[in-house]
């Protein structure tokens, strides 16, 4: 036996139909984050192009705002399906058509001439994005020994932070160099450079060949979870409709968004309670009852709600309070991405080594990410492009040590045969927690502000000295220089009032950056509740 075993280990004795697996590791992670940093690219590249989509596509700016409802939404209901539908497609080739209906979409959102072959587009570009970063979250499980993991991890990392970052970056660059067109045809190339390093290089393992059994009967017939299905879709689509659109349509206020909400409310506790009655279910929630599974599915949500609300805002407040161009704001989240691409992979050595135990790393990681959104929020009207920058560095700074031992958490007490659906179900919170992020965003700037307005109005009335003094030196300069006494009084007075206004805006997106900054510190502490484990070892599924 131990000759045996002595040639099963000999490189120039393993058959040749076995060459697949001699794969370098590195090759496949590389070859499938290459889609997955295309999708996540996509999410943030078409926001500062809408009005140059608009004003092509002949429609107003809240029309064309559909273009990134109708991706969400039909992103939001594939996600939580990719582990069944990698199941029953094989996960190669499933993730294969993710990659080619990608690209094929993206060529014809950019030859679309309407909108509403712009939004039919998007629809099947979200069905198709939808399934890529979870599949890939899984092939690397699979791929990497637990030993190795985080290693893989840290590439993961880089793509699922930088994409999202430079998205505006490029949107805006794209769009004022050539046509807002190429944001959409730029995939085009990607997307077949990675089905062809995919059909060469990504192979389902053995053990997930078997797990593919169990997704049909003794007679072969498919095992379907129509009830299943049919809930999370209906369910998931609602509530993304009601996340993107709730304080465009004043929340509820709008009969639309509140039977919306109720229906997806609904939907989803019904498909919670349906799929933990199902031996097969398309969502295995049970995997929720998996301590350090469970605690880590907390911090995607909140990784995905800080990162998508700073990534969201940084530019918003220095596009409409500072004036910076699209480009030059996008280019203050570079320091953070740069910062994370440097030291991930230092952050997966003391993981992978064992120097630090993943839940103190986690720890310090998610305070060092909290005093980064209170740092932000101390920021006046003032503050110039190094102050953001190195903010946003701070920020990287947090997140390169945050992921790798945050998934090496979520894993470590997970069997092989349960890597599949952990995926989707990471990827599921980590989606949710951008989406109510942004949608945070949204609704708590537009409130703070009118807050906050009333607050300098109360403080400053009409009849305030301070005021009159301040409006006369300005009527005084414009008459000056050639305005009538009248129309000088009347633009100093909206002077004030403009000025007021941006101080408001900007005190309310304060507001967001310390409520966002809070809640990462209070939940900080809960990572020391995960149970410690040894990287490299077999992990069963334990409570």
């Amino acid at each position: 036996m131990a000759e045996a075993a002595t040639a099963m280990q000999t490189p120039q004795r393993v058959p040749a139909h076995s060459a697949k697996a001699a794969v370098n590791p590195w090759v496949i992670a590389l070859t499938v984050t290459l889609a997955t940093f295309m999708e996540l690219l996509d999410t943030s590249i078409a926001n500062v192009s809408l009005p140059y989509i608009a004003g092509g596509l002949g429609r107003s700016y809240d029309e064309v705002t559909w273009i990134l409802t109708t991706y969400l939404v039909a992103n939001a209901v594939v996600l939580p399906l990719s582990a069944w539908l990698s199941r029953v497609l094989g996960r190669k080739n499933y993730y294969l058509i993710c990659v080619a209906l990608f690209t094929t979409t993206s060529f014809l959102c950019g030859i679309a001439p309407s909108l509403g072959a712009m939004l039919f587009a998007r629809v099947l570009q979200g069905i198709a994005g939808g399934g890529l970063a979870p599949v890939e979250q899984a092939i690397l499980v699979d791929t990497f020994p637990p030993a190795k993991r985080a290693g893989a991890f840290a590439l993961y990392t880089m793509a699922i932070v930088t994409a999202p970052a430079i998205g505006p970056v490029l949107g805006g660059w794209i769009t004022d160099s050539y046509s807002w067109r190429w944001v959409f045809f730029i995939n085009i190339p990607v997307g077949i450079l990675s089905m062809v390093l995919t059909s060469r290089f990504v192979h389902d393992p053995p053990a997930f060949a078997e797990e593919r059994k169990t997704i049909r009967t003794a007679a072969g017939k498919l095992k379907i979870d129509s009830i299943g299905i049919a809930l999370i879709g209906l369910g998931s689509a609602a509530l993304e409709v009601v996340l993107d659109r709730g304080e465009i349509d004043d929340w509820f206020g709008s009969r639309f968004i509140a039977w919306v909400c109720s229906l997806g409310l609904i939907c989803l506790v019904a498909a919670v309670v349906w799929e933990l009655k199902q031996d097969d279910p398309v969502i295995e929630f049970r995997l929720l009852r998996i301590r350090n599974f469970a605690i880590s599915n907390l911090f995607y949500f909140i990784f995905g709600f800080g990162l998508f609300a700073s990534t969201t805002m940084i530019p918003q407040v220095l596009q409409t309070l500072y004036g910076y161009r699209a480009l030059d704001a996008g280019l203050v989240l570079g320091p953070g991405a740069f910062v994370i691409t440097l030291l991930a992979p230092v952050g997966a050595q003391i993981v992978q080594r064992g120097l630090i135990q993943s839940r103190y790393l986690l720890f310090v990681a998610l305070l060092v990410v909290g005093v980064s959104f209170l740092h932000y929020s101390h920021f006046n009207l003032d503050t110039d492009y190094s102050h953001y920058a190195w903010a946003r560095a701070l920020q990287g700074l947090g997140y390169a040590f945050f992921f790798v031992p945050l998934t090496m958490i979520a894993y470590s007490q997970l069997r092989p045969d349960q890597n599949n659906k952990a995926s989707s179900l990471t990827n599921f919170f980590r989606n949710w927690g951008g989406s109510f992020g942004i949608a945070f965003l949204n609704t708590e700037s537009d409130r703070r502000m009118e807050f906050h307005q009333s607050n300098v109005a109360a403080s400053l009335p009409a009849t305030s000295s301070l005021l009159q003094q301040r409006v006369s030196n300005i009527s005084n300069y414009l008459r000056v220089r050639g305005m009538s006494p009248a129309d000088a009084v009347h633009a100093a007075y909206g002077y004030v009032y403009s000025q007021m206004q941006a101080q408001s805006h900007f005190l309310a997106f304060m507001d967001c950056f310390y409520v966002i900054g809070v809640l990462t510190l209070v939940a900080a502490p809960v990572a020391l509740m995960t149970r410690p484990f040894a990287i490299g070892s077999k992990s069963p599924s334990v409570h």
